[in-house]
């Protein structure tokens, strides 16, 4: 686990859609709230945007534990959800929820693909890797989610596929999807190794001409006289 992120928020008294949009257009801040845990009642809070603005550059600031300051006072929490300007590149809100070290937690982990160019299907086969899943759910505890789950294509063939039960987790680590009755059901494609679409095309128009009917030979002219 990398070190945690480090985020400041004050506390916010103001609050309403005109609070909000003067908070992001004046004062350079972001409105955010605060919830969960043992405390029941959500707090708002405003983020600078700038501070928040590099902190979401980080891969882990979508997955990990950060540390919030509110008003001196340090707290464990995890992003849940980040409103986006739909036409501008700015962000219109954050939520947090608070975290308990002691207890498991439900987060969406990236995928990182290793050696893709290595991959049988891809020296061998001429074949080309395809991403069907960038994250995957897993249950832990704070201080083990890991960063990112590797995906390993390398011993993958052309035609191969790589399901989330071939994945290799962590020490205390559990993918959510298998929390469940039918595993078999929820053991989903990772990625695959596939041939390129004109080698496909051009052995479907192959296919496609040897099924082909042979048409008909023009009668002879001598058979056509009477």
């Amino acid at each position: 686990m990398s070190e945690q992120l480090q985020l400041s928020a004050e506390l916010r008294t103001d609050v309403g859609k005109g609070a909000s949009r003067r908070l992001r257009r004046i004062a350079n801040r972001v409105p955010a709230i605060v919830y969960g845990g043992t405390e029941e009642a959500p707090v708002p809070l405003t983020l600078n945007t700038n501070e928040l603005n590099k902190a979401m550059q980080v891969e882990t600031f979508y997955s990990q534990v950060l540390d919030l300051t509110i008003d001196g006072k340090k707290q464990p929490v995890v992003v849940r959800d980040v409103q986006r300007h739909p036409a501008a590149p700015r962000i219109l809100h954050v939520d947090f929820y608070r975290v308990d070290m002691n207890k498991t937690l439900q987060v969406n982990i990236p995928l990182h693909f290793i050696n893709e160019e290595d991959c049988v299907g891809v020296k061998t086969g001429g074949g080309i890797v395809n991403h069907i899943l960038n994250e995957v759910q897993i249950e832990a505890l704070p201080s083990a989610i890991p960063e990112f789950i590797e995906v390993d294509m390398l011993e993958v063939e052309l035609g191969g596929q790589v399901h989330l039960s071939d994945l290799k987790m962590p020490t205390g680590v559990t993918l959510v999807a298998f929390g469940h009755d039918d595993d078999e059901d929820h053991d989903l494609n990772v990625a695959s190794v596939n041939a390129p679409r004109a080698a496909v095309e051009e052995e479907a128009a192959e296919s496609t001409d040897e099924a082909a009917p042979e048409a008909d030979a023009p009668a002879d002219a001598a058979d056509s006289e009477d």
